[in-house]
């Protein structure tokens, strides 16, 4: 009952896409994912085409045909674009107008091409530029959110607009919430904040924690995190920015992201990783809707296993 677009056109078991975290989805845990069959995302953002080279020729090249990598459209640069599509399987790109001249350059090297919309106008542009499949995200979403509306609505337009796959994003992190998206027609689902907690996940432990102790409604839609990057809404958990109002202007941290250190400074958009050093609390926890889910540090094979078998049997039951 698994078996849809998205699993035959990725070539991958199980229709779930983990969400390309920068900072958090390193090739440790979109490797995880995808060995376990489903379709594993590398955050491509602010690492240099050297870097991006070492850490994807690292992996296996089974396993790299279940993996992608994913670029915000504003920080893209072409020559990682290049390293990514000539060894992954799909290279995605989110928060900018869908351009062609960029999944042209994706389907030159003989990789997918995708991008994350959240809007029908949005999406209709992405298949008219050629992308093999579209990702539609709701605002329950974590992380940084494109679009106005929840899922569903969402979801229900762009499956009537569009005829290429389309996977469902935003708060979906159980595996009932799993199958309703595929009962509605989408062809796969996005996970995130579930693998934010993974045991393979780079995000810092202090993050996690504050994940498995939150509820839905300790997250929040927001610009607060907008000191390197403006207009860009996303949520987050209302602690972190509560801890990032008690700290006086300044500095907050260190991390490092991809082979070069930054200092970081309030309401900066970096998510803390285990490489992070200083006011972790005060540094954006993303996190989207389906938070209440996490509910421990575990394997993301389990919980690739835990979704995939879970949905298959809600399915069932209502087939």
């Amino acid at each position: 009952m698994l078996n849809t677009r998205f699993t035959r056109l990725i070539g991958c078991a199980i229709p779930i896409q983990q969400a390309g975290m920068g900072g958090v989805a390193t090739t440790e845990l979109a490797a995880a994912v995808a060995d376990a069959g489903a379709l594993g995302m590398v955050g491509g953002v602010r690492v240099s085409a050297r870097t991006l080279t070492a850490w994807l020729d690292a992996v296996p090249r089974p396993t790299r045909s279940r993996l992608g990598v994913n670029f915000l459209v504003p920080f893209v640069d072409r020559a990682c674009v290049d390293v990514a599509a000539a060894r992954v399987r799909v290279v995605e790109f989110f928060f900018g107008e869908p351009d062609a001249t960029l999944v042209e350059q994706v389907h030159g090297a003989g990789a997918l091409a995708a991008w994350q919309v959240g809007s029908v106008a949005e999406a209709r542009a992405a298949a008219g530029a050629g992308c093999d499949f579209i990702v539609a995200q709701g605002t329950e979403a974590g992380g940084h959110v494109r679009g106005r509306i929840g899922l569903l609505p969402l979801l229900d337009a762009v499956l009537d607009a569009v005829r290429v796959p389309v996977v469902a994003a935003g708060g979906i992190g159980t595996p009932r919430t799993m199958a309703a998206a595929l009962a509605a027609g989408a062809d796969a689902v996005r996970v995130g904040t579930r693998f934010v907690a993974a045991a393979e996940s780079a995000a810092h432990p202090t993050y996690q924690e504050a994940l498995v102790r939150a509820e839905p409604e300790d997250t929040v839609l927001t610009e607060a995190y907008s000191a390197n990057w403006p207009n860009a809404p996303h949520r987050v958990l209302r602690s972190c920015i509560e801890a990032a109002q008690a700290l006086p202007d300044g500095t907050v941290g260190q991390t490092v992201i991809g082979d070069t250190a930054l200092t970081l400074t309030r309401f900066m958009t970096p998510a803390p990783t285990r490489g992070s050093t200083g006011q972790i609390e005060a540094m954006p926890h993303y996190a989207g809707q389906s938070v209440a889910a996490v509910q421990r540090i575990q394997p993301a094979a389990e919980i690739v296993r835990e979704l995939a078998e879970g949905a298959e049997k809600y399915l069932a039951q209502r087939a």
